[in-house]
């Protein structure tokens, strides 16, 4: 099951083209900012509609698209249910992941830290997996342990 969620990731990116209206942005977007509020957490918002904050950017140089990264992570729903806890690292390329991933990942240096929260449109979409409905908000934490 801990690798299912990664393959899923691989093909969801490629298949996960949905694009959403400004009032579905905007909705996901009120979600997130709630959410935020509620846990006291400060984020830095991208245009994109990401929501992170950079707990250590790391040492060296910066992950680059092309890259190969192996990362620990733990992620689960706005409504704090833990749908994947990876606590040995796992190896993909950046271009491979989700698009919210790919995005943080590169503002990241190896050795770096950040907390994420991931709208649907930079996540899993509509696409209904076993632990996680079409359209959920994602919360991330993730360490980078190495690049290559």
């Amino acid at each position: 099951m801990k690798y299912f969620y990664i393959i899923i990731i691989l093909t969801l990116s490629i298949i996960s083209c949905k694009t959403y209206s400004e009032d579905d942005k905007k909705n996901f977007d009120e979600q997130i900012q709630a959410y935020l509020k509620k846990k006291k957490i400060e984020c830095i918002r991208s245009e994109s509609g990401l929501y992170y904050h950079i707990y250590k950017e790391g040492e060296g140089k910066k992950i680059q698209y092309s890259d190969n990264v192996s990362f620990t992570y733990k992620g689960q729903l706005l409504n704090g249910f833990l749908f994947d806890h990876q606590k040995k690292p796992i190896s993909f390329a950046v271009k491979d992941l989700i698009q919210g991933w790919k995005e943080i990942i590169q503002k990241l240096k190896p050795g770096g830290s950040v907390f994420l929260v991931v709208p649907p449109s930079l996540g899993y979409g509509e696409n209904d997996l076993d632990d996680i409905p079409p359209n959920s908000i994602l919360v991330f934490e993730m360490e980078i342990k190495n690049v290559q």
